[in-house]
């Protein structure tokens, strides 16, 4: 799933090529993200258009060979000049006159010659790593260029890497190996460019670009001279407008001196990454974004001529709060923090980031949602979209969410510039939390980070890959935390330390409950409400219009849209379960993302949407049937009813941190989902409906104990 989709999309058409180009955004200026080499397309920018997109109008384009337009074999379609018209065709498809034209690698050249041909439609430039020949590549000849038109026997020293003497390994850098051995190459070269540390799925990404094109499209590309160091030079000296170039120190395909030698040529600013690779558009989104956000901002009209800043005294204090929105279980606890800390913080004003579903129910309870949150891109959506029958791979979607959680940074980002903040509070906010760590300078207020499960676990069946790339996430954030300490001023733990898990974060990496005890502070669960009111069973059964002699059982798979095929499981289960429990009325709650039109109701089956107050159909049923959701299983073991939770598959934390927990209370009865039949729901349903369980109390002052760490720190 997308971060944004287009505003407008299409394809222009020249000389018979099709090419597929996407607008974003409407404001000023346009920024044209041109393509880069024909073995990756337009979505090597996912990072940046999301956010650019609200501040600029955005165009960016597939080139010939890659992506949604055409892959020609012949030569002379991956002409520098005809590169130049195909820009020159994408920017007047959705009107627009000039432009901030960006650049990649090797587009950096036709960025050059566009800006000096055609200046009347280029405000400004900007290249990333920019790929261009140096003086001893020859006057006419790319040294790339010149080994792909030899044989392809060319014996490993002769591999070039831009004038300098490259290791053994570039030998793959050849037309034979191309042919016979695309994919490895493809994978040698993405570790080449993305020489950063944990860059696993920047990988897997470029490498899965890399399989929309072929050996032969790319050496088509190759067969055509491209610019020499003459034409870079007799461009530059014809540029009329600003030019900025950004370069990593540790680029293995473009060597810094490149860039050097490109900013004396053009006479403008070059910026350096220290450490980073050769595509910081994904390395480093976050400072990517920014630099050409702020260099777009230069090149745009003068600012208003009356601005307004105020003083210490005059700014109360300001809380930004952002709850997961991965189901509403965060939304609940939050709620009760924010309140208490309210009680112990007279006066201080709480600001909401928030989507949907969270934002409903903050709604509800009355709360401010910050305006800017319509803009976040969808988190639940994303994960509706990731899951199949009660099948949610999380680790993997986390990591498939990265444009997402960049877009959503980038806007939290945009929040705490416009207005002051003393504390901000991140439940789970996973791109806020990794992004600062990324970023440490674009930290200006007071920082708490909540959870209530530490360590990313591997799923059996994953194999060693899943092992390794599990145990590659923590080991980053380990890193981030041991480099900068001090970066979570508040780091808080929402259950007690024996909540977590005895396992590892890896191998050779520390236990994850000893580690967690050293740079967490522990404040007990927090239920979010209090249970003592529901204690009175039969006046709440009443108050609900539950009757003495029916035996409830409700049915709720959280906030989330993953749960509509185990609604459907139990629905046509219910029929059995039925003829086994005498008085049953059965209750199924869709939550606020599943259609309750889209399960029936029948004679003692009855179907509920968003239900507010869920806590209390839960306090007053017989028997409740769960996901394994942390905070309905914990809503019930406090309320002390009988239940069945039925981890989704593939879920690490439904199937390892949350069964850990509730082991240690003593807590619910475990199913898993394919071992579920009418008949064996059926008992299950009969033996546990009615019990009176004897849980492990749960600690009602979490809450409060949670709002005085984070009043400290106001």
């Amino acid at each position: 799933m997308r971060a944004r989709e287009p505003d407008d999309e299409g394809f222009v058409e020249c000389d018979g090529l099709k090419l597929h180009y996407e607008r974003h955004g409407t404001g000023g200026p346009t920024i044209l993200l041109m393509p880069s080499w024909t073995i990756v397309h337009a979505q090597t920018w996912k990072m940046q258009v999301p956010y650019l997109a609200r501040h600029h109008r955005v165009v960016l384009y597939d080139g010939p060979g890659n992506g949604r337009s055409d892959r020609p074999l012949q030569p002379a379609a991956y002409h520098h000049t005809n590169q130049v018209g195909y820009a020159l065709r994408v920017l007047d498809a959705p009107g627009t006159d000039r432009a901030l034209v960006c650049g990649l690698s090797m587009a950096a050249r036709w960025v050059l010659e566009l800006a000096a041909d055609h200046p009347e439609r280029v405000l400004g430039i900007m290249t990333i790593a920019g790929a261009i020949p140096l003086r001893d590549a020859g006057p006419d000849t790319d040294a790339e260029d010149a080994f792909l038109a030899a044989p392809p026997d060319l014996p490993p020293s002769r591999v070039p890497e831009l004038g300098q003497d490259p290791p053994a390994h570039w030998a793959k850098w050849n037309r034979r190996y191309w042919l016979e051995h695309f994919d490895d190459f493809a994978a040698f070269f993405f570790g080449q460019c993305f020489s950063e540390p944990h860059s696993t799925k920047a990988i897997e990404d470029a490498v899965g670009w890399a399989g929309e094109t072929t050996p032969e499209v790319l050496l088509a590309e190759a067969a055509w001279p491209a610019p020499g160091y003459n034409d870079i030079a007799r461009w530059s000296a014809r540029l009329r407008c600003p030019a900025l170039h950004v370069h990593g120190s540790d680029d293995r395909i473009v060597p810094l001196p490149v860039a050097e030698e490109l900013a004396r040529l053009t006479g403008g600013r070059l910026v350096v990454l220290e450490g980073a690779g050769h595509v910081p558009v994904a390395g480093d989104p976050v400072r990517s974004n920014v630099l050409i956000h702020e260099f777009a901002e230069r090149l745009r009209a003068p600012r208003p001529l009356r601005e307004t800043w105020t003083r210490w005294t005059g700014r109360p204090r300001r809380v930004l709060y952002l709850s997961s929105p991965i189901g509403l279980g965060h939304a609940r606890r939050d709620l009760a923090i924010a309140q208490e800390l309210r009680r112990q913080a007279p006066g201080v004003e709480v600001d909401w980031l928030a989507q949907h579903p969270v934002s409903r129910a903050l709604g509800h309870a009355g709360e401010r949602v910050h305006p800017a949150s319509r803009w976040l891109s969808s988190e639940s959506a994303h994960i509706d979209s990731e899951a199949t029958e009660h099948d949610l791979h999380c680790f993997q979607a986390l990591r498939r969410m990265d444009e997402i959680l960049v877009a959503n940074f980038m806007l939290f980002q945009d929040v705490v510039q416009e207005r002051a903040y003393d504390l901000v509070i991140a439940d789970e906010a996973w791109e806020v939390d990794h992004f600062l760590y990324e970023n440490p300078e674009l930290k200006r207020f007071q920082y708490a980070w909540m959870t209530d499960f530490v360590g990313h676990l591997p799923m059996p069946d994953g194999g060693r890959r899943e092992e390794l790339l599990a145990a590659d996430y923590n080991a980053e954030m380990l890193e981030h935390v041991a480099r900068y300490p001090r970066l979570r001023d508040r780091a808080v733990f929402v259950g007690d330390p024996q909540d977590i898990v005895p396992d590892r974060f890896g191998t050779q990496l520390p236990h994850i409950r000893d580690w967690a005890q050293a740079n967490y502070t522990f404040a007990g669960y927090v239920t979010g409400f209090d249970p003592a009111p529901y204690c009175d069973r039969a006046a709440l059964r009443e108050r609900l219009g539950y009757r003495p002699d029916e035996q409830v059982c409700v049915v709720t798979v959280g906030g989330s849209g993953v749960g509509t095929h185990l609604l459907r499981k139990v629905r046509d289960a219910y029929p059995t379960i039925a003829r086994r429990v005498p008085g049953l009325r059965m209750v199924l709650v869709t939550g606020p993302r599943i259609d309750p039109a889209s399960l029936p109701a029948a004679p003692g089956l009855e179907v509920l949407g968003y239900v507010p107050d869920l806590q209390q159909h839960l306090a007053a049923s017989d028997l409740a049937i769960v996901q394994a959701g942390l905070t309905t299983c914990m809503e019930l073991t406090a309320c002390g009813r009988p239940f069945v939770y039925i981890p989704l598959r593939h879920h690490y934390e439904q199937n390892f941190h949350v069964p850990h927990r509730l082991r240690r209370y003593r807590a619910g009865r475990r199913l898993d989902y394919d071992d579920i039949t009418p008949d064996r729901l059926a008992a299950v349903v009969a033996a546990e409906i009615g019990t009176a369980p004897q849980y492990r109390p749960v600690a009602t002052d979490g809450a409060a104990r949670a709002a005085a760490l984070l009043a400290e720190l106001l």
